[in-house]
């Protein structure tokens, strides 16, 4: 038989695992699209029984789902560094599908209650933040720091694809029955995720290259189905007192478990920058979803198109966050310089959502071109933030190659983000009521608030390069 060398093992197993992940994340944020493009002409007239005000019973289903998701967020992280990527991943994407096509459905059978729709949103909500932490974990465990900025900025890549499948998927049966424009994107989130149990492989249990798996806790295995014993956990070694077969433990599994994940959250934000950027995040991701979930009925609204033309314009957006999501990584790499790139970013975004206010007062061409340099400026800090930097925190030093870590620290960092991508729809469904110009006005006030908070970080990276460490060991500044 013919044998490969480890080196290209390696190089096909890493593009493998690129290409699985990219696909599995793309469908999840497919399954998340269609709500937005349905949301201009069909589900008010469902389920809104005073249509008066419709945009705020409409943010208040965004909002149900991003505060589930939120809330879900920073357990998941915990819960899926403790089990198996694999199985924790088809999981979450075999109920995403299930509750996805669970809201078309109630176009089929003619239901006509909020609490119905509201339900289904909080559910997936809960199950979408399987995926995050998950697939972030596993693409780290394939890829170190070398160009990850790149690498991870391509990558992401996966989000602003995702939104363009659902939204040409959703446009296409918005208007004869949007019902299928709920469950052809829940088949097919749920149908990658039985891809993703066939073939989706964890490095640590990748044993073809002479890869072994570490257990993070000592003496147990959390892949094994036995319970992990905390007392041997090293953030619990000093707090939880090891106790013998014949004396009765002093804490029940519950005091365990809660001071387990108190540590661990404690651990991750005492790392150097993990609390900046996850309240940078908040931010620039408040401001990303409210483009998400509002810009086609927005679309509609000022440039007076239908349902689904505005769904296929509002796709430019997310084009634009692709270059842009790219553009940052590769400039944060060249420059070593993370929170400067983002910054500069932020910086640019203010003027340009200024511009965006207006769009009505432009033709076609400048609304596309302003698209694009939008969508570019809004994402590029948010992906970067996401991927490499969520990266970058989560292998850091201190955590000693724990790369499971890096699941609890991405989860931390995007469950913050993922409370501001709640506020956010909710916010632009109350004061749409009053003028799209008071949305834009909280819009700059956010990036505003997301530049702001990382200028500690830009000082420290800027005054780092005119730090010389000479021979000696001492430091001294050019």
């Amino acid at each position: 038989s013919i044998t490969m060398p480890p080196a290209i093992m390696l190089v096909l197993y890493r593009a493998f695992t690129f290409s699985l992940t990219f696909l599995l994340y793309t469908s999840f944020h497919l399954s998340r699209k269609p709500i937005s493009i349905v949301k201009v002409m069909c589900v008010c007239v469902y389920v809104c029984v005073y249509k008066s005000n419709y945009k705020q019973l409409l943010g208040a289903m965004d909002y149900s789902f991003l505060c589930a998701y939120a809330v879900g967020m920073f357990l998941s992280g915990i819960i899926g560094e403790r089990l198996p990527i694999r199985l924790y991943l088809t999981f979450g994407m075999l109920m995403s599908g299930l509750f996805t096509c669970l809201f078309g459905l109630g176009y089929i059978y003619n239901i006509h209650s909020l609490g119905f729709y509201i339900f289904v949103q909080v559910a997936n909500g809960l199950v979408q933040t399987t995926g995050w932490p998950s697939v972030v974990t596993c693409i780290g465990n394939w890829f170190g720091k070398g160009r990850r900025g790149l690498i991870m900025g391509i990558w992401n890549s996966h989000t602003s694809v995702g939104n363009i499948l659902g939204s040409l998927i959703a446009g296409y049966w918005v208007s004869s029955n949007w019902g299928l424009s709920f469950i052809v994107p829940g088949l097919i989130i749920a149908a990658m995720g039985i891809i993703c149990f066939l073939f989706l492989i964890e490095r640590e249990h990748c044993y073809v290259i002479g890869w072994r798996s570490k257990r993070l806790l000592h003496g147990s295995s959390t892949h094994s189905g036995q319970s992990p014993d905390l007392s041997h956990h090293p953030y619990l070694s000093h707090t939880i007192t090891k106790h013998t077969p014949n004396k009765v433990p002093h804490h029940s599994i519950l005091e365990k478990c809660i001071a387990f994940i108190f540590l661990t959250v404690c651990f991750a934000f005492s790392l150097q920058g993990v609390i900046e950027f996850s309240l940078c995040l908040l931010f620039a991701k408040l401001v990303s979803y409210t483009f998400l979930f509002w810009l086609p009925l927005y679309i509609t609204k000022t440039a007076h198109l239908d349902a689904k033309k505005a769904g296929d314009l509002s796709t430019l957006f997310d084009v634009g966050g692709i270059v842009g999501g790219i553009l940052a990584g590769v400039i944060s790499d060249k420059l070593g310089k993370r929170a400067t790139t983002c910054a500069v970013m932020l910086l640019l975004a203010a003027p340009i959502l200024y511009g965006f206010s207006m769009i009505s007062e432009f033709g076609l061409g400048p609304t596309i071109g302003m698209l694009l340099v939008c969508g570019g400026l809004v994402n590029g800090p948010y992906a970067l933030i996401t991927t490499a930097v969520a990266a970058d925190l989560g292998t850091h030093k201190s955590l000693k190659g724990n790369a499971r870590a890096l699941s609890t620290v991405t989860a931390i960092i995007d469950g913050t983000g993922s409370v501001g991508a709640a506020i956010g729809p909710l916010l632009a469904g109350v004061l749409s009521s009053q003028g799209w110009d008071q949305v834009f006005y909280m819009l700059m006030a956010a990036d505003f608030l997301a530049l702001l908070l990382l200028l500690r970080l830009v000082t420290k990276e800027l005054t780092s390069a005119n730090v010389v460490k000479p021979r000696s060991g001492s430091t001294t500044v050019e």
